[in-house]
């Protein structure tokens, strides 16, 4: 099958992709800054759970904007990174190395999404778009079109 006539809107899923990302990010650091909505898991967090959820609370809210997002989405990613080895596969004393069964998957896929996002820039519809600091790059999905 060729579905190639589905790139004439990358620029703009690349954008789309770039918000849902950042909403779910932002949605973790309401969630452990603001108890909203209230998860046992987030009920008495300690100090570096609580940089973790202002982490994801602000450069959620900038990837959602597509502001700076390649500097953005970096930091994010390494934060996953991050989150997935300290909290996830060491969280036991012992390395549980299997997302399924450590509970990291969603730290894995958003550390990868974070990463392709500082390659790939923020797309069509961001604030980096609107400064023309998208346009600037010598490459990235935004600059081949």
């Amino acid at each position: 099958m060729n579905f190639n006539y589905l790139s004439r809107y990358q620029p703009a899923l690349l954008s789309l992709f770039r918000f849902i990302t950042g909403l779910l990010l932002f949605q973790y650091g309401v969630a452990k800054l603001f108890k909203f909505p209230a998860v046992p898991y987030f009920a008495d967090i300690p100090p570096l759970i609580y940089a973790a959820g202002t982490l994801e609370l602000v450069l959620g809210a900038a990837l959602m904007l597509g502001l700076f997002t390649r500097l953005t989405a970096f930091v994010l990613s390494g934060e996953m990174a991050f989150a997935y080895f300290m909290g996830h596969m060491l969280k036991t004393g012992s390395p549980v190395f299997l997302p399924l069964l450590n509970g990291g998957t969603a730290a894995i896929l958003f550390c990868f999404a974070c990463l392709y996002l500082s390659a790939a820039g923020g797309g069509s519809i961001s604030v980096d778009a609107v400064m023309g600091k998208e346009s600037d790059a010598s490459d990235g999905a935004y600059a081949r079109r």
